[in-house]
């Protein structure tokens, strides 16, 4: 901000009390603006461009919340929007951030691959570039880090639900998959090495992808059960290909014959999980995500370099933890 100078005022002792008054009151005035931009100077007063492939997704929410409540600590401004799964429509708003100049961005890209170019224009304008719970697939455009779940390891924890409701007898499982999605990728490549370690007797008879929703995975799964009267267990990679998945499991007559796993542990999942139309969860906690990846922007901002990955551990839910 510009201040104006000039020559010192002298006045008579006659008007200093019509002059006081207007001096006291832009001294306040000049007061509190040094006070503003010095509080702001403290906290670092940064802005943080997050484009969420998926807004509407309870995971997301949480996820949102988790950095909103971090960013809070270090007095940042998160902008949030929402991509709404369109590739394009999140590429445009890596530029809305480009332009509007933030500090940093944070990405959850509806396609991993696609996602590149973006990346790589926020590298050319200097904007520092992290992904949260989906990284970057392509070989183009650099991020500073990526905080996730350790997909792999919660793929291994759903493979063990699989395998403790199968028991010993083992069975035909099937897989509502989204391959294009790199931590989907991790979570079914967990899941088929613990059926193996854990459950030989365990057969995957179909990998079939769901989208990651609700209706589709719910066709899919009926195309399944169609095709595979035997079948045993099925685990959708995220809870609203296993909601979908129980839907057509329910309609069929086959509720707590074909036992039904997800991936997240979401408030409508626990539910099914308790009424005993799912077996269990993989139980991922995206408020932590959130926070970790505001963690690892207030390290960048501060000098120095997070870990290029950041893991978050994966648990199970079953209903025995439902309450």
């Amino acid at each position: 901000m510009k201040r104006g100078g000039g020559k010192p005022l002298f006045v008579s002792a006659r008007s200093l009390t019509v002059v006081a008054l207007p001096f006291a009151l832009a001294a306040c005035g000049g007061s509190s603006n040094t006070s503003s931009t010095s509080t702001s100077s403290a906290t670092g007063a940064k802005t943080i461009g997050v484009s969420i492939q998926n807004r509407e997704a309870q995971f997301y929410q949480d996820m949102e919340a988790g950095m909103k409540s971090e960013a809070a600590k270090y007095g940042y401004t998160v902008t949030v929007v929402d991509a709404s799964r369109d590739n394009s429509k999140q590429q445009s708003q890596v530029e809305d951030f480009i332009s509007q100049k933030v500090s940093a961005i944070v990405l959850t890209p509806y396609d991993s691959v696609a996602i590149g170019s973006a990346i790589a224009e926020a590298n050319d304008a200097n904007v520092p570039v992290f992904t949260a719970d989906i990284a970057n697939g392509s070989k183009q455009g650099k991020v500073v880090a990526h905080v996730a779940s350790d997909n792999v390891q919660g793929g291994a924890q759903a493979a063990k639900l699989v395998c403790v409701a199968l028991g010993k007898a083992g069975g035909s499982v099937a897989i509502i998959d989204e391959p294009e999605v790199s931590s989907v990728q991790d979570r079914v490549k967990g899941f088929k090495s613990g059926l193996a370690s854990g459950c030989p007797n365990v057969k995957i008879v179909a990998d079939i992808d769901g989208g990651g929703e609700r209706a589709k995975a719910n066709s899919s799964m009926e195309d399944i059960l169609q095709s595979h009267k035997d079948l045993r267990a099925v685990f959708g990679i995220n809870d609203d290909s296993a909601l979908g998945a129980a839907r057509a499991v329910d309609a069929a007559g086959l509720k707590g014959k074909v036992a039904v796993v997800g991936y997240d542990a979401t408030p409508e999942a626990r539910t099914a999980i308790k009424a005993g139309s799912m077996y269990g969860d993989a139980i991922q906690h995206p408020d932590a995500i959130g926070a970790k990846t505001i963690d690892a922007i207030h390290a960048y901002f501060a000098g120095s370099a997070p870990a290029a990955k950041i893991a978050v551990p994966v648990g199970t839910f079953t209903k025995a933890d439902a309450k």
